[in-house]
């Protein structure tokens, strides 16, 4: 398994909704309900990884809108679940309103961000996805789409609590491949 700072540089992005498609196949499939959710909210949020474990079924039950405090940074910030409320609703029907959103089969926490990271990494393996699938692949893509739909990476950068807006674009992937993009084209 990589290292936390290994893990972030080597992973990148879903750049295509059909592999995004193809991971939350193999994760009903292949894994569980539990990890299909997971992977949906943190492609719908943007949250890290930890952030995510530590939701409570009570946090999001009948919520469209949540305000958490990172983990990372200790700041508030407002997550939104409309764009996944009918499928998290659906999952948290069958949940203790007291248990963990993300609930360990050992013992009475939530999953590791290590289990989080061998579901995710066993989904994209089974999913035929190129290596570079890991936790940050969540957030990543997340920032990715963001970007791509909105082009504001003053946004996203405030979104990620990032310092500059090119740690924000290099995070996402976008600098590489523009200047691959652009390479490919450049012509005298």
């Amino acid at each position: 398994m990589l290292s936390k700072a290994a893990e972030i540089k080597d992973v990148q992005p879903l750049r295509s909704l059909e592999l995004i498609q193809d991971m939350k196949w193999s994760l009903k499939r292949h894994c569980s309900q539990r990890d299909y959710i997971l992977f949906l909210m943190g492609i719908n949020t943007g949250l890290r990884v930890g952030d995510l474990l530590r939701l409570k079924v009570n946090d999001v039950r009948g919520k469209q809108k949540v305000v958490i405090r990172e983990g990372k940074t200790k700041k508030p910030r407002t997550i939104y679940l409309s764009n996944v409320y009918d499928e998290l609703s659906e999952y948290v029907h069958s949940l203790p309103g007291s248990s963990w959103l993300f609930p360990s089969r050992k013992g009475d926490g939530p999953i590791s961000r290590v289990q989080a990271y061998r579901q995710l990494k066993k989904a994209g393996d089974m999913a035929d996805i190129p290596d570079g699938i890991g936790t940050h692949t969540m957030r990543k893509t997340f920032g990715y789409w963001h970007y791509k739909q909105f082009k504001d990476v003053a946004e996203l950068q405030m979104i990620f609590n990032h310092s500059h807006p090119k740690v924000t674009l290099t995070y996402i992937g976008i600098l590489e491949e523009e200047v691959e993009k652009n390479l490919k084209s450049f012509s005298l």
